[in-house]
């Protein structure tokens, strides 16, 4: 602890430090001022927890000075020694904060009674202090959460067709009293570009919040609205207007600027229609999800969306599941040709179609997951399965299926149906297929993919192979265990990026999949036998 010893008589600051136990108290910095305005300049300095103040003192007197600290909020313990029994003294102490009153000659006990006692009070107060400095922050980190979570829940109740209440605590913060009508926006990170699913993949948390942030410094600006993560959907933020809906395009130009600085890359809205509100919540919600589910992922198009009425689900589809029989085929032969001709016959009919949604999309990865799901039953049922198999992940994740422009790329489906079918009649051992080998996949899988974070996980999801069968069966053919497979390559592509002068150690780390430029140089120097910046000097 620091005290401030102010008096204009130095005997009397010499007697004061010499009659207290000062290491007793815990207080181990001690300061000494003349007059008020030299206080007044420590104080500026420091932050003392105890003054010790006369009141008759030149310049600016002990009565000025209290007064000063209260009106600068200090919250410094105050204790006035003074020659005067005055009563004037002793109210205008009390009335500026001042702890007690001591009169000259300094007694003692009495000065170590009324330190110990402002101490005590200070170190409450300051407990206390903290405590609601804590609470502040926990609130301030629930908050957010809690507003989500009510909004999301306005918008099923209007779903629900029944009333909607909008709590008291969002009609105070947002003045939500008076409002009439609301509009819908959806940004949707389901649809990612593939250099943004790159940069947070396996954080998708940190994209939200990110979105979120920006889209409600733009809305606080124009005070008309709220962004909020939807509770009901993993891949939606909602965007809420209740005033000045005309202009909710000039708006939306406002937050794609915003994010397109802060993350570089854009993201796909859909616009639902104005409606009453609070009842109009889930119509609005509902036409802005179908304007995004609309979208031709075969055009170039706007990033902003409203629905068609003219759109009719189904009109010019096509099936996965029309084609069961000729993928089972292909599959049960085991030859790698047989499945790129059937998966061809499929794409040659999705070329042809006018139109690709992302509805379509999304009905072809359910009816992909549940014709791999129906075989595995047979052969389980059979007993032509390995005991060691793990049954299929979800496959063909929509934005590994876009190309740089965000357009659905049918040559990424064409790759993602060949390797997931390749990868199951591996597994089943189907048609005592010998020559291909689902190692060298798996290998070559870490070669297109090593400057993004690839886990033993990532690669049993993707094959449907379990992650001991990976472990055991990559080393006998390979030589090597996985791991160490990946780290060279990633090795050899960082020797030839070290050969680039401009580019950074830790850039470089990054670019072949290291987010610790650290580790980055361990796992070189375990191949290299010498550090990244060795190598670059040589």
């Amino acid at each position: 602890m620091k005290i401030l010893i102010v008096d204009d008589e130095q005997h009397v600051r010499e007697a004061v430090k010499l009659l207290i136990d000062w290491e007793q108290l815990g207080i181990n910095e001690i300061y000494e001022a003349d007059n008020g305005d030299s206080a007044i300049e420590v104080l500026g300095n420091i932050q003392p927890e105890i003054v010790i103040t006369d009141m008759r003192m030149p310049n600016r007197d002990g009565v000025e000075l209290l007064a000063w600290m209260k009106e600068q909020g200090r919250k410094s313990k105050t204790i006035v020694i003074s020659g005067y029994d005055d009563f004037h003294l002793v109210r205008s102490s009390m009335k500026y904060g001042g702890q007690d009153y001591l009169l000259k000659p300094i007694d003692p006990e009495q000065l170590m009674e009324a330190l110990q006692k402002a101490k005590q009070s200070w170190e409450q107060e300051d407990q206390a202090r903290r405590l609601d400095q804590q609470r502040s922050i926990e609130i301030n980190q629930i908050k957010p959460v809690y507003r989500d979570k009510l909004f999301s829940t306005m918008i099923s109740e209007a779903g629900a067709g029944g009333q909607v209440n909008v709590p008291a605590v969002l009609k105070d913060e947002f003045g939500l009293e008076d409002v009439e009508q609301c509009q819908v926006i959806i940004l949707s990170t389901g649809m990612l570009e593939p250099q943004i699913s790159r940069k947070f993949d396996g954080n998708r948390d940190l994209l939200t919040f990110c979105l979120i942030n920006v889209c409600n410094e733009i809305l606080k600006q124009k005070n008309g609205g709220f962004a909020f993560r939807y509770w009901n959907s993993d891949h939606e933020i909602i965007i809420l207007l209740w005033d000045r809906l005309a202009e909710w395009e000039a708006l939306l130009t406002l937050i794609t600027e915003g994010i397109v600085k802060s993350i570089h890359g854009r993201f796909h809205y859909g616009v639902g229609q104005a409606q009453p509100f609070p009842s109009g919540l889930s119509l609005s919600y509902q036409a802005a999800r179908t304007a995004l589910k609309q979208r031709n992922l075969l055009a170039e198009s706007s990033y902003i969306h409203k629905s068609d009425p003219s759109f009719k689900a189904g009109v010019n589809s096509l099936s996965i599941s029309a084609y069961d029989e000729r993928f089972k085929l292909a599959v049960w032969s085991g030859k790698e040709k047989d499945i790129e001709t059937a998966v061809e016959s499929f794409l040659e009919a999705a070329k042809a179609l006018p139109a690709i949604s992302q509805e379509q999309i999304e009905l072809w990865r359910f009816e992909y997951e549940s014709m791999l799901s129906r075989w595995r039953q047979v052969l389980a049922a059979k007993q032509e399965l390995p005991a060691s198999s793990e049954p299929p992940q979800p496959g063909l994740p929509l934005f590994l299926l876009l190309d740089e422009h965000g357009r659905l790329s049918l040559e990424l489906c064409r790759s993602e149906l060949i390797n997931g079918l390749t990868a199951f009649a591996a597994l089943t051992g189907a048609g005592g297929n010998k020559e291909h080998s689902i190692m060298r996949d798996i290998a070559r899988y870490m070669e297109q993919n090593y400057n993004r974070e690839v886990t033993l996980q990532d690669i049993s999801e993707r094959f449907y192979l379990s992650r001991e069968y990976i472990s055991r069966r990559f080393k006998q053919e390979m030589g090597e265990n996985v791991f160490d497979y990946l780290g060279r390559i990633r090795v050899e592509k960082a020797k030839l990026l070290l050969q680039n002068p401009n580019l950074k150690i830790a850039q470089i780390a990054e670019m072949v999949g290291y987010d610790d430029d650290k580790y980055f140089s361990k796992v070189f120097k375990k191949f290299e036998g010498q550090s990244p910046n060795q190598y670059r000097k040589l």
